[in-house]
This record gives structure tokens, C-alpha cells and sequence, in this order.
């Protein structure tokens, strides 16, 4: 006897077989396109028991598309054994172990396994958006957010600072920010400390802060140093904008 040869789909969450290869299989001489049609009379009913496809031809001939079925393998038993014959017998057969080792713990625990990796991918796939959706939205709340400016640094700071710490803001030193201040007629060197020339004078910008150092014989000698106000910074941070130069929070990379 010939080995029973007919593919089975396992495509889908069931597995199915082709309409026309049982119909060969079978040895069925009606033509499969009257003979099917009387099979459905059994009370079989599409999309349960079968569905409908157009499929190439098999011999290779060519032509249109012919009609085809995908079955159940429950459908195609009870076709088999509707036709009353010994291949009808062992085509039914066949089918039982197909249904058999469909419903062994192996393959069932296989469908298991690939069932949670797929929905596995899948819920990773959705938590991927969502970051990124979260991600997105909070790119959108920060970029609406107003920047926090030097000037608001400089009201949210208290007590006076020398001309280091302010020039430190700008990534210069003290020494350049003093002559830069001279060049722009503001302040002037009197001895070892810078005043500022008149029309600035009387403005609040700078504190003059006493400091005690001890010289070279020991004794305590006090040494008068000028500090700028908050009003003062603002004052220089005015002006040297003006001239182009921001601080380093304000510039292009800078933090925020």
C-alpha cells in the first residue's frame, strides 16, 4: 500500500488541509468542483468547518486560479469516512495521528512556548512607544519649561561677591574682567584697590568689605576689598551682553 501524503497547515491555531489534495488522495472521480459542493451538504459550514482560497494549478498547466478549501482535520475525517472506501479508511487514519501528535503534551506545551515568546515581542513593542511616547512628551514639558537665566541666578543670590566669583560665571578670570570694566570707563585702580569713577559711584553696585592679613613683621594690617552687590552683577551682566559676551549658562551647550 502507498503511504498516505497529504500536507497539513499549521499556519493557523488549528491545523488544516487542502480540499482538492484530499480530494486526490481520496481518488475521487467526480471533478473536485461538483464533488465538494455536495460534501458541504453534510452540514459543514464555512469559516468553522472550511475556508475558501483560489490556489495555482498543481500540474504546472496554466490557467486562472482554481478554488480551493483549507479543512479541519475534523471536517476531513468525516469525509473520509463518508466515502466508504479503504483508501476513504486509511486517509482517516492518517488524519487520527495527525490529530494525535497535534494534541500531545509536547506540542501543545511547543504552542504554549511560542504563544508567550510572541506575546512577549509584543509587549515589548508596546512598551518601546510608550517609552518613547513618554520620552517625546517629556522632551515637550521640559522644552516648554523657561530657561533658568543668569539674571534669575543672580536675584535668587544673597550678600556681595568679589569680582572673581562674578568673572568665574563667564569663564574668565577676575583679573580680566577688572580690566575689561577699566576699558569700558566703569572702575579704576587706585593703589591696590578698583573704585568706581563717579557717574557709578553713588549706584549701590559695590560694597567695600575689610579684610585682616598680617605683613611681613607679623603685626595685623587691614586691607579694604571691593565687592559687588547683587545690583552690581546685574549691572555688569547688562553691559557686558550689550558687548556680546553672555554668561556660560546663557551660551550655546550650556547647563540649564
Amino acid at each position: 500500500m502507498n503511504e498516505i501524503m497529504i500536507a497539513v497547515n499549521y499556519d493557523s491555531d488549528k491545523p488544516t488541509v487542502s480540499g482538492r489534495e484530499l480530494h486526490a488522495a481520496l481518488m475521487i472521480e467526480t471533478p473536485y468542483h461538483k464533488w465538494f459542493p455536495r460534501m458541504i451538504g453534510y452540514g459543514f459550514t464555512e469559516e468553522i468547518d472550511y475556508w475558501t482560497f483560489l490556489s495555482n494549478r498543481s500540474d504546472g498547466l496554466a490557467g486562472k486560479p482554481r478554488t480551493d478549501h483549507q479543512l479541519t482535520i475534523d471536517m476531513a475525517k468525516e469525509l473520509c469516512m463518508i466515502q466508504r472506501s479503504e483508501i476513504g479508511k486509511r486517509c482517516r487514519e492518517y488524519f487520527l495521528e495527525v490529530e494525535k501528535k497535534w494534541n500531545s503534551p509536547e506540542a501543545v506545551l511547543a504552542r504554549a512556548l511560542l504563544l508567550a515568546n510572541q506575546q512577549l515581542q509584543i509587549a515589548k513593542g508596546e512598551n518601546t512607544k510608550l517609552l518613547e511616547a513618554n520620552n517625546e512628551q517629556a522632551e515637550q514639558i521640559e522644552s516648554m519649561q523657561p530657561k533658568v537665566t543668569y539674571y534669575d541666578l543672580v536675584l535668587n543670590a544673597e550678600g556681595i561677591v568679589p569680582i572673581t566669583t562674578i568673572a568665574k560665571d563667564y569663564g574668565k578670570s577676575g583679573r580680566w574682567l577688572n580690566g575689561w570694566l577699566h576699558e569700558q570707563g566703569v572702575q579704576y585702580k587706585q593703589g591696590e584697590v578698583w573704585l568706581l569713577y563717579q557717574k557709578y559711584a553713588d549706584k549701590g553696585y559695590v560694597k567695600s568689605k575689610t579684610y585682616t592679613v598680617t605683613d611681613e613683621n607679623g603685626n595685623p594690617l587691614a586691607k579694604p576689598h571691593t565687592c559687588w552687590t547683587t545690583k552690581g552683577r546685574l549691572f555688569i551682566y547688562e553691559l557686558l551682553k550689550e558687548n556680546g559676551i553672555l554668561p556660560l549658562i546663557e551660551q550655546d551647550g550650556g547647563e540649564e
